[in-house]
């Protein structure tokens, strides 16, 4: 009764054209035998279209956002290289703001330079650790969305820029020409890298690695961690910044106001 109940929520799913990594998750705990005993492992997100067991509720047709995006002219990144996990934190609530911000919208879109660019460094990490991908948690991001959250902010005015872009001025993010990212191996788990995305604290700094090693608050396997992730992408073109070891660069803000549009 399950298999033919399954069988007919991919055939509705195949009937509305759906694309399975976009449409469904892992929701339940995996069951492992470890030495002949059954043991649940923790919770976590798989990008395999053999392995979803729930669907999700997403809409028919594409939303604005994602509409204004394209009309910009990026690519989604899942058709250049659909190995290359996407999570947008801004899509959930899981995020500093603790606000979905994107609703619907959970797709990575960039500039297709730069698309192929984090397309090099997928292929370079795998090429080194066939079992990791690269796990996408943010990238364009309209700049309506950055006004969004910049009154979100429940911070006095004069500090928001500790935490975001002023969207007058605009980010990286808004160009399309900037990845919050980090790896994930082939079961579903991110590497650990001291801090959870998002985390505001000098922990978080990779200008302060040497000092965090040094007063025991990070490990030398975090560190690690963070040295593959940051190999990885400067390799392929990417430049990483002082302060959050999951923010990488294509460009410029200079170059960037040359080379693109502001996504509205």
């Amino acid at each position: 009764m399950k298999f033919f109940v399954f069988g007919i929520g991919i055939l509705i799913v195949s009937c509305l054209g759906f694309e399975a990594y976009d449409y469904f998750v892992y929701a339940e705990p995996k069951k492992e035998i470890i030495q002949g005993s059954i043991t649940s492992v923790p919770k976590k997100v798989i990008i395999d279209s053999g392995r979803f067991l729930q669907p999700r509720q997403l809409p028919l047709s594409i939303s604005e956002i994602e509409r204004s995006i394209i009309k910009a002219g990026l690519v989604d990144i899942k058709k250049v290289d659909s190995n290359i996990v996407v999570d947008l934190k801004y899509s959930t609530c899981d995020n500093f703001l603790c606000a979905d911000m994107y609703g619907d919208f959970n797709k990575c879109y960039l500039q297709p330079d730069v698309a192929e660019k984090l397309k090099l460094a997928q292929q370079f990490l795998r090429s080194k650790f066939p079992y990791y991908n690269l796990i996408v948690f943010d990238a364009a991001r309209p700049r309506s969305i950055q006004y969004k959250m910049w009154a979100s902010i429940d911070v006095p005015y004069c500090e928001r820029s500790k935490y975001l872009s002023n969207p007058n001025s605009g980010s990286l993010h808004n160009f399309g020409a900037a990845v919050d990212i980090s790896i994930i191996d082939k079961n579903g788990f991110e590497l650990d890298m001291g801090t959870p995305y998002d985390f505001f604290g000098e922990l978080a700094y990779p200008r302060e690695e040497e000092r965090m090693i040094f007063e025991g608050k990070l490990t030398h396997t975090q560190l690690l961690s963070r040295e593959l992730l940051r190999s990885v992408m400067e390799h392929s073109g990417f430049s990483s910044i002082t302060t959050e070891w999951w923010h990488f660069n294509s460009c410029s803000r200079k170059e960037a106001y040359l080379k693109y549009a502001m996504i509205e």
